[in-house]
């Protein structure tokens, strides 16, 4: 069959569209969702070994990505470790040394949450061509411009305080009692609606308006975080669960349910492929009071939230992003809660170069898996600048050094615990044995280097 040069004209004039499309879309930077859950245990979902626990969607991110097994927060608790994360920065160079106080009393602390000078990873995006928003919580200051819309997103839909009652939506402790639900700076209200549901509601939404460019969506969750208001369905699934895992079990399932919608509103929309997905742990489980004295696991880690021992800052973390990293696949590499910056602006092809940041990407060890920690050394403060009465940690290798330690034990009487506790994790992966008497030389070398390290912060600082 002889075709035509009006034929040849018409068939080109058809498919241009398509092409010019492909094209478009063949070079479009990807889109990016960090999820970042809220007082999860060390190994809580089933791909780090609960056994007990339903989380489908959880683990369909570890069968679709990367799933790192010594992955470390930035901080054992929920400002700081947000602030790590944004930032890129360990949180006393970001600015943050402790959680952010609620605003009645930020002036008498002085402290008003991440200082707006530091560039977050929304703005990084957004002067690169980004629509961004933040759907959850905040916890990282309340004066209009350390805000979310203040601090780089286009759009903000949660709560600006630590924690909320998912169903009445008011801040949950701490008085005075306040109702904290926002959609950027105005108040919404959604009685009885569970937070969860609404968040997934408002990221479908998002989506489905960016149409020209990539989009960053920061889904901050307050789940498992207290107070655990996991659904009815949920509730019944896990009845024969003890209190308060149960609890804690009903409200993490409905945390990975939720998650599974949007995983499955991506693949509906042709929106899985070009899309980096991250998602991390704030933290270890609480022992608070308000968490029922427990709930989390920990697994053979020592330690939970406030600590740093091990299960205070050893966190479950994937990335899954089909275009570029492959599927099914562990990394037992030391990685940090800084590095989502780099390895976001890495997949971006942003330069960040100019930025400092404490964070490296980790598409080497993604890549290679024989490759080594990008990190020789890593280091934790928390509490302030001044490392007498902080808790901080220098780790060199399987060498860990803990200054000031704080061990919350829930309803259990409080240990005796040295000022200086040294481990080899090789060897004692539980941290039960203080090795800093029989070991001075590797005592005063780790000491050393903390202390170098944190002059050349305070000098940083007070410029």
């Amino acid at each position: 069959m002889k075709i035509s040069n009006n034929h040849l004209i018409y068939l080109c004039w058809l498919i241009a569209p398509f092409l010019a499309w492909s094209q478009q879309n063949s070079k479009k930077a990807p889109n990016v969702i960090v999820i970042l859950t809220d007082d999860q245990g060390s190994i809580d979902l089933n791909a780090y070994g609960a056994t007990d626990l339903y989380t489908p969607n959880m683990d369909r991110l570890a069968k679709e990505g990367v799933r790192f097994t010594q992955f470390y927060a930035g901080a054992p608790v929920c400002s700081p470790s947000r602030a790590v994360l944004l930032t890129g920065k360990t949180n006393l160079r970001a600015g943050l040394p402790n959680n952010v106080p609620i605003p009645e009393r930020a002036e008498e602390t002085g402290q008003y949450g991440l200082p707006t000078e530091e560039i977050t990873m929304a703005e990084m995006l957004k002067d690169n061509g980004y629509s961004t928003a933040l759907i959850g919580k905040w916890h990282l200051g309340h004066r209009p411009q350390n805000l979310p819309n203040g601090q780089g997103f286009d759009y903000f839909f949660g709560h600006q305080r630590g924690c909320i009652d998912n169903y009445s939506h008011f801040f949950f402790w701490d008085g005075p009692n306040k109702h904290d639900l926002y959609r950027n700076e105005e108040e919404v209200y959604y009685p009885g609606e569970h937070f969860s549901d609404l968040m997934v509601d408002e990221i479908k939404g998002f989506i489905n308006n960016q149409s020209e460019k990539p989009f960053f969506i920061y889904w901050a969750f307050n789940a498992p975080h207290y107070p655990y208001q996991g659904t009815p369905k949920w509730l019944d699934h896990y009845k024969d669960l003890p209190t308060p895992r149960k609890e804690y079990a009903s409200f993490l399932s409905n945390t990975d349910e939720q998650i599974g919608k949007v995983l499955t509103y991506l693949d509906e929309n042709g929106l899985t492929e070009n899309t980096i997905v991250i998602f991390q742990s704030d933290h270890g489980h609480s022992k608070e009071a308000r968490a029922f004295y427990g709930g989390g696991n920990a697994g053979p880690y020592r330690g939970s939230k406030f600590s740093m021992f091990e299960g205070g800052i050893r966190v479950p973390a994937i990335i899954r992003y089909p275009k570029e990293i492959p599927a099914n696949e562990v990394r037992e590499q030391l990685a940090m809660e800084t590095d989502w910056f780099s390895t976001v602006a890495d997949l971006a092809n942003i330069d960040i170069t100019g930025l400092k940041v404490d964070g490296k990407s980790l598409m080497p060890i993604i890549k290679n898996a024989k490759d080594g920690s990008q990190h020789e050394t890593v280091y934790w403060q928390l509490g302030g600048y001044d490392d007498t009465t902080a808790q901080w940690v220098v780790r060199k290798g399987p060498w860990k050094l803990i200054g000031n330690v704080n061990e919350p034990l829930g309803e259990m009487k409080q240990k005796q615990i040295p000022e200086l506790f040294l481990v080899n994790l090789d060897e004692d992966i539980g941290e039960q044995n203080n090795l800093a008497e029989t070991n001075p030389q590797k005592l005063n070398e780790l000491l050393q280097l903390h202390d170098v390290w944190l002059k050349s912060v305070r000098d940083e600082m007070n410029k």
